[in-house]
Formats: structure tokens, C-alpha cells, sequence
């Protein structure tokens, strides 16, 4: 876990704070040890308390009842492309209510010189156009 978001933050900057449930006790004393190495601050949720991150619960309730409760996965190979595939959805084309019924990231039309549309970082590319 701290390989990936250590690879996360030289890609994408280290971000201000993280927030996060307490987890499991020895995995979450790792992390804030880390995290404070790298001078991240940690806001953590009160155990019991999923109204805290508002947020979070929301997507991962849509995120089962949309996705997860209408899938089978074969194998760890077609569960990335199918989740890709779904948060793209999710992100630039669904319709959120709590943003005028607009998508968080929707496609941004460029000058016509610059392309039609902005196309995905390389690593949606990869994911969407693998069957």
C-alpha cells in the first residue's frame, strides 16, 4: 500500500492531507507514521461514524449498486478493464445531482486545431481499447 501511493505522489504531487478510517490497528499506525515522514497530515474518521466523509460512503454505495452487485469477474484482468470502463462512465458521463446533473470530468472540447475531444492520460488508453 505505500508503494502505490508513494508512486501516486512523485506522479501527481503530495497532497495536503489524507483522510481515511482508522483500518486495521498495525496497518494504520505504518501509515500515519509514513505519512507524517512525508509531511502529509491525516484526517481520520471516527470509527462508527461514515457520515464524516459523506463523500466516500456515497460512491462506494453507487459503486455497488451500480457496478460491483451486476458483475462476475473471471479473472484480475477483465475486473480492472470492467472497473476502468465504469469510473470513466462515472467521471465524464454520468450525470451527478449534487452538480446540476452534469459529470464531475466531463470531456472538454478543444480548438479545432488541438483535436475534437481531450483524450484519456495513457493509462486509460491502454485499459479501454484491451477487450
Amino acid at each position: 500500500m505505500l508503494e502505490t501511493l508513494a508512486t501516486l505522489m512523485s506522479a501527481r504531487g503530495i497532497p495536503t492531507y489524507i483522510r481515511s478510517d482508522n483500518g486495521p490497528e498495525f496497518v494504520a499506525r505504518e501509515l500515519r507514521q509514513w505519512l507524517s515522514h512525508v509531511g502529509v497530515q491525516t484526517a481520520y474518521i471516527e470509527p462508527g461514524s461514515p457520515w464524516e466523509n459523506g463523500y466516500c460512503e456515497s460512491f462506494n454505495g453507487k459503486f455497488r449498486d451500480q457496478f460491483l452487485n451486476g458483475e462476475i469477474f473471471y479473472n484480475l484482468k477483465e475486473a480492472i478493464i470492467l472497473i476502468e470502463r465504469w469510473r470513466h462512465h462515472y467521471n465524464h458521463v454520468r450525470p451527478h445531482s449534487s452538480l446540476g446533473y452534469r459529470p464531475p470530468a466531463p470531456l472538454v472540447k478543444l480548438p479545432a486545431m488541438a483535436g475534437s475531444f481531450t483524450s484519456p492520460p495513457p493509462s486509460e488508453r491502454t485499459t479501454m481499447l484491451t477487450p
